[in-house]
């Protein structure tokens, strides 16, 4: 199993993502935003957290012109898996792979712990070794986390059983408690909550490692 991890300026998740890919058992690749293609025999991109570009015109929306994320597209296009988290999510979001946007948060200030989400759509991936209605505890750090789309989008979404995963507490404002959403075909994942940062004994809380976990174990299995 392979991941690559891009990074670009002004990402600051980027190992912590790779690290949560390798304790999986993937091995990993770590990307620059102006490669032109990413390593062959790749099955996950992750999409980091932080501030690309200093977060300059819209957060998310340089880093979705930059060189890699027209292979980014063609990835996901193809049936590859991506997960964005954080800062990648508002890419994903930006790119169009994930409908919606990420607006300031409706406190106006930047927030920084950790939420219960509960667990919506369990059938993909990312939510394999979860059950539906579980109640995890993953951080946050984010100050534009507050998903929006209008009201046709998000009954589709619901309709879709896109919602992956929603905040048992919403700590930002975002429509109908959301904090993650996958693609119609189940295999891109955004979402504002940071897995990576729950993933090791030493963090102090492993309920991310599930989500690893449950990647490693979808690519194992695949038809070849």
């Amino acid at each position: 199993m392979k991941a690559a991890v891009i990074v670009f300026p002004g990402s600051n998740c980027d190992r912590d993502l790779a690290q949560g890919f390798a304790r999986a058992g993937f091995d990993v690749d770590m990307v620059w935003h102006k490669d032109q293609s990413l390593p062959q025999g790749v099955d996950i991109v992750g999409v980091p957290g932080g501030f690309s570009y200093g977060d300059y015109l819209r957060c998310g929306a340089i880093a979705a012109n930059s060189p890699i994320c027209a292979e980014l597209k063609s990835h996901a296009e193809r049936g590859g898996y991506v997960l964005g988290v954080c800062n990648g999510f508002q890419v994903l979001t930006e790119t169009g792979l994930l409908p919606g946007a990420l607006l300031r948060n409706a406190g106006l200030k930047y927030i920084c712990r950790t939420v219960g989400l509960s667990v919506v759509a369990e059938e993909t991936a990312f939510t394999s070794h979860y059950a539906a209605g579980q109640v995890i505890q993953i951080p946050i750090a984010h100050h534009d986390g507050n998903y929006f789309a209008d009201a046709a989008t998000l009954d589709r979404l619901e309709g879709e059983g896109r919602v992956a995963f929603r905040y048992t507490d919403n700590p930002n404002g975002s429509q109908r408690d959301i904090a993650g959403l996958v693609s119609e075909n189940g295999r891109v994942l955004g979402m504002m909550p940071h897995p990576e940062r729950a993933a090791d004994p030493a963090h102090g809380n492993t309920d991310g490692a599930a989500m690893f976990a449950g990647l490693a174990s979808a690519l194992e299995h695949a038809p070849a």
